[in-house]
């Protein structure tokens, strides 16, 4: 059998060549494809992306280390200086390789300086010690040979290792031209330039100016949180840097106004090794000094307000006001603000203390416990300077200074009128089947009274029958939240808005009905001031918008921010918070012809002024009733100028513990302003000008 196969056809030569020329044409454009991609990719990297590249590849080789600009100053409104920043002469190092050697131990693991670089590190801090020694100050704290190494710093467990080390700041003269002179002997030192923070040994408004800490121990604030958080970012500010060892605002004005105080600081840029260790200064841009911050506290006021609640507690102390003397009034709080422009003259929580302690380095464990008790602003918070004889804070109950409010909410909802005549027996019932009572203080049997005399005589029972029941009646338990919304339109329980840090709202009673018994019975006390616990700050708010007839006014405490030569960058003016305008004209009459309380204090002030006595009770760990001494007024009655806030917690009566305090306060306004527009020192410096003026006429006619 034979077989045949079939011959294969010869290819085409037109698909052949067709076929390779495909492919040619596919692999350059796919040459092309790839060669645009990487143009375009460059491109993006050149001009998009390279910015940020280039700031990375920068941080790698250089760092930003910050130079702290000089702290602006805080005035008074006189101009005098409460907190103030002075130049000093600091002696840094910046750690260079033969100091930092490092090597690790083969059986434990653990990595330690190798004996060179430890020896070196060692002498290094016995030199300096020595001539610290020798051209310090004799009578200044001497630095040990450990408290330089801890300075150094040499584990990095503080720094990183480009960071320059302080070693020791306030150097003397003598210092300073020694180590320029004997530079080239420390590697990595240098003098800077940096600023002390200082407050006036006349300790005025402390509480309030506030204090500073270091940067590295604010980290509990949120203000240095967020910074922190900024400063982590590749494209920070190198500016807006701050240093561990820098000093912040950390409490009161201080940390208010922290931004427009610290100013701006300036920056080195340093180039540095793999190892992160400074090599060279490529770059400093120097700091801007921070602004001055003018307060509107007058020091004079304010001193001798601080004086006055001193002398008033020692006063009680040795005195006794209704048979007996008060030995546990141990604390003080006024606050003094003028009514036409919300400005805070005189803000004092006493006892005060000096705040140069924050100053140093290190605060001794006896400098805190000394002082732990009166730092904070008991004007503006219940962490009072310090505690009564049983443990009150600064924020006490109204007591019948509320007694105003209470006979204006009651005339605005239409329980009575301005002539109405109400019957005092001394005592009013409430409560199922009148089954609770309240008498007036020590039993007092009024008798016929209107709306003003009830407030001039602090008539418990008129409160009680003709507001506290009869809000009850009108809303029943709704009458809650209508007196809620009154007490919040003066001011209580909600925020001043002074700005002050850690600012208390105060505690708010008559909304625990459960507690006061029932919604009837909150109205009630709160009816007579046994329901709100409130800051001093917002009892002279409160004062105020009694004063300005409804107009709730922001309290000021700076009147202007000036920059370092001068300039004004920011004015302060007078800020209209909220405004009632149901109250009628004839109501503002009647509450204002009350506030009429007897105080032998004022027995010859010069001034027709409105007040109000308080005496809140407050029971003690043995359920023991304290009597707390609160006082309101603003003067003059018509065209009022300044209205004034006291508490003196355990002070007994507030006629006879607080309100003396409050007439001082008047009185060094009368001098330094004048209740009536006219400051009385001026008018005995007239008087003196003129008996120097007739004593020479005198003489000279003699001759």
């Amino acid at each position: 059998m034979s077989f045949f196969r079939k011959q294969a056809s010869p290819p085409d030569k037109d698909t052949t060549k067709s076929s390779l020329g495909l492919r040619i044409n596919v692999f350059f454009f796919s040459t092309f494809a790839i060669f645009c991609v990487i143009i375009i990719r460059l491109a993006v990297v050149q001009f998009v992306e390279g910015p940020t590249l280039t700031e990375v590849e920068t941080s790698r080789d250089t760092k930003n280390v910050p130079l702290a600009a000089i702290r602006g100053v805080i005035r008074a409104a006189g101009g005098e200086e409460l907190a103030y920043s002075t130049s000093v002469q600091s002696l840094y190092i910046t750690l260079t390789k033969e100091y930092t050697a490092k090597a690790t131990d083969k059986i434990t693991g653990e990595t330690a300086l190798t004996p060179d670089a430890k020896a070196k590190g060692e002498a290094l801090a016995a030199k300096l010690v020595e001539d610290f020694n020798k051209y310090g100050d004799p009578a200044a704290a001497k630095l040990t040979e450990q408290d330089v190494i801890d300075s150094l710093d040499l584990y990095f467990k503080k720094y990183s290792g480009f960071m320059a080390r302080r070693i020791k700041a306030g150097l003397t003269s003598e210092e300073v031209a020694y180590f320029m002179e004997h530079k080239h002997e420390y590697p990595g030192l240098e003098i800077v330039e940096e600023s002390s923070r200082h407050y006036d040994k006349d300790t005025v408004a402390v509480q309030t100016i506030g204090y500073i800490k270091p940067f590295k121990s604010s980290n509990s604030l949120d203000i240095y949180k967020n910074i922190q958080a900024a400063m982590k970012k590749i494209d920070a500010d190198p500016g807006l840097s701050y240093k561990d060892d820098e000093f912040v605002g950390f409490d009161g004005l201080e940390l208010q106004y922290q931004r427009e105080l610290r100013g701006k600081n300036g920056y080195q840029v340093i180039s540095v090794n793999p190892q992160n260790m400074a090599e060279k200064v490529e770059e400093v841009v120097p700091p801007v000094k921070g602004n001055d911050v003018w307060t509107t506290i007058n020091k004079s006021i304010q001193m001798k307000t601080e004086q006055a609640i001193t002398d008033q507690i020692s006063w009680l102390h040795t005195h006794a006001v209704q048979g007996k003397t008060h030995t546990d009034a141990l604390t003080g709080y006024a606050v003094a603000m003028e009514v036409d422009t919300g400005n805070i003259v005189a803000m004092a929580s006493m006892p005060d203390y000096d705040t140069n302690v924050w100053t140093a380095d290190k605060m001794d464990t006896k400098v805190w416990n000394e002082i732990m008790g009166n730092y904070q602003n008991g004007t503006i918070t219940p962490y009072s300077s310090g505690m009564s004889g049983h443990e009150f804070g600064s924020t006490v109950l109204l007591g019948s200074t509320i007694k105003p409010l209470s006979v204006l909410i009651g005339l605005n909802e239409g329980f009575f009128t301005t002539s109405t005549i109400y019957q005092d027996r001394g005592i009013a019932y409430f409560g199922k089947n009148d089954n609770a009572s309240v008498r007036n203080a020590s039993g007092h049997v009024y008798g016929s009274m209107d709306p003003a005399k009830a407030i001039e005589k602090s008539s418990n029972a008129f409160m009680v029958d003709m507001i506290g029941k009869k809000l009850w009646e009108k809303y029943q338990n709704k009458g809650i939240d209508v007196w809620d919304q009154y007490m919040k339109e003066f001011g209580l329980g909600v925020s001043t808005q002074s700005g002050l840090p850690r600012e208390f709202l105060g505690q708010i009673n008559y909304t625990d009905t459960k507690a006061a018994g029932s919604a009837q019975a909150a109205l009630v006390y709160a009816s007579f001031g046994q329901q709100g616990r409130y800051t001093v700050l917002q009892l002279a708010q409160y004062a105020s918008t009694l004063a300005n007839e409804g107009v709730r006014i922001k309290p000021q405490l700076v009147s202007k921010i000036t920059d370092s030569k001068g300039n004004v960058i920011k004015q302060f003016q007078r800020e209209v918070l909220d405004e009632v305008t149901t109250f009628n004209k004839s109501y503002w009459r009647e509450v204002i012809k009350g506030m009429n309380s007897e105080v032998s204090a004022f027995s010859d002030f010069s001034y027709d002024f409105a007040r109000k006595t308080g005496t809140s009770q407050q029971t003690d760990r043995t359920n023991t009733n304290r009597d707390n001494g609160v006082f309101i007024a603003f003067a003059p009655r018509e065209n009022p100028k300044l209205a004034v806030a006291v508490v003196i917690p355990e002070g007994g009566f507030g006629s006879n513990s607080a309100a003396p305090v409050a007439r001082k306060i008047f009185d060094a306004y009368d001098w330094e302003y004048g209740l009536d527009g006219i400051p009385k020192k001026s008018l005995k410096s007239a008087d003196s000008d003129t008996t120097a003026t007739d004593g020479t006429n005198a003489a000279d006619s003699t001759n």
